[in-house]
């Protein structure tokens, strides 16, 4: 699986698209999750395009085989946190690329980057914003 882009700086409002590429097909079987700071991930979507009850309209899913995509139309500051794709049509259920690495922090009067290595199967796209 290869996620990108690997973080977002986005304002309210916002429209924010992530993609999500499989290196071979998983028909439809493509879950989404959100993971906020200090919490466990949770499940938007269990396949690529039907959102269940609870999840924002603003959140949008499409895609089949080999590309998928995760949009938000109009970002609010709730939505800040890591989001990753996960696919479901075969064993070990793969979230991504290992290794990855790059977080984006963004302070109130500037930008720091910050990369360190991540442990395995580790966040690959960070929502932040300077709300």
């Amino acid at each position: 699986m290869t996620q990108t882009p690997e973080s977002l700086a986005v304002s309210p409002g916002d429209r924010v698209t992530i993609n999500c590429k499989a290196s071979s097909s998983v028909s439809y079987y493509m879950a989404w999750y959100q993971q906020k700071s200090g919490q466990a991930p949770k499940r938007l979507i269990h396949s690529a395009s039907t959102r269940p009850s609870g999840v924002p309209d603003r959140f949008s899913f499409s895609g089949s085989g080999t590309d998928f995509t995760f949009t938000i139309s109009r970002v609010e500051a709730d939505d800040a946190g890591d989001y990753y794709c996960q696919q479901g049509q075969s064993f070990p259920l793969t979230v991504m690329q290992t290794n990855t690495k790059t977080f984006v922090l963004f302070l109130l009067f500037g930008v720091t980057a910050v990369s360190h290595p991540l442990p395995e199967q580790a966040s690959v796209c960070q929502i932040l914003g300077n709300f």
